[in-house]
């Protein structure tokens, strides 16, 4: 008979620190980029509501470009919170994540186009670009080792 409780090597050793020490440093230099991103969605949000009171009477259409491109970059900087607080609690990150974080800047870049010179060309190569992470973010959610929990 075989004893089933086997112990294996850890995956990966180090001689300077123990997987705990890595797991707090890496927990604390996570935390200052959360931090680094919460500053930047307040700077964000500061700068819609100035922009609003200072572009309605006379520059609506200017103000109203400025204002989609920094809601879209507050959108992405909340998806990019997800993909941290994912890693902080299950030590990984979600291909999901990291895929809603592009499609997120990707959509606000092609929203960009909208008020910018552009050829058809770059509409085209976007739109290729945001189809594709579409499909993989189907196939993702779908073949999902957790069953489809996104």
């Amino acid at each position: 008979m075989t004893n089933d409780k086997t112990e294996y090597p850890p995956a990966y050793k180090t001689f300077l620190l123990s997987q705990e020490a890595h797991a707090r440093i890496i927990g604390f230099f996570i935390g200052i980029l959360m931090m680094t991103v919460y500053l930047w969605m307040a700077y964000g949000i500061v700068n819609l509501v100035q922009d609003l009171f200072h572009s309605f009477p006379d520059d609506w259409s200017h103000g109203a470009e400025k204002m989609i491109k920094d809601i879209v970059l507050v959108l992405a900087s909340f998806e990019l919170i997800r993909v941290f607080q994912s890693y902080l609690v299950l030590g990984r990150v979600k291909v999901t994540f990291i895929l809603d974080v592009a499609l997120v800047v990707l959509i606000g870049e092609l929203i960009s186009l909208w008020y910018a010179e552009y050829t058809l060309n770059d509409v085209a190569v976007s739109m290729l670009v945001i189809s594709s992470l579409i499909v993989l973010r189907i196939l993702t959610t779908k073949f999902s080792p957790d069953c489809g929990e996104a």
